[in-house]
């Protein structure tokens, strides 16, 4: 994996950018929905994937429309 250490971003950083908490970061990045890379022993976010990121709808799916019922 090629990683451009000009993309990388600390998760304070990512943070910021998502207007989120740093708690919500970690949350994110334990579930595997964000990946890191640690460098000196920090983990690193990649700046264009948190910017890419498109989080999952919170709460129940949605029921089908009465289009089923009619059958």
């Amino acid at each position: 994996m090629t990683v451009d250490l000009k993309d990388l971003i600390t998760q304070k950083e990512a943070a910021e950018i998502r207007g989120v908490s740093v708690q919500a970061i970690n949350d994110l990045v334990r579930r595997g929905r964000l990946k890191t890379v640690t460098i000196a022993g920090r983990k690193c976010l990649s700046r264009s994937e948190v910017e890419k990121f498109e989080p999952k709808q919170a709460g129940r799916p949605k029921k089908k429309s009465a289009e089923r019922k009619r059958s």
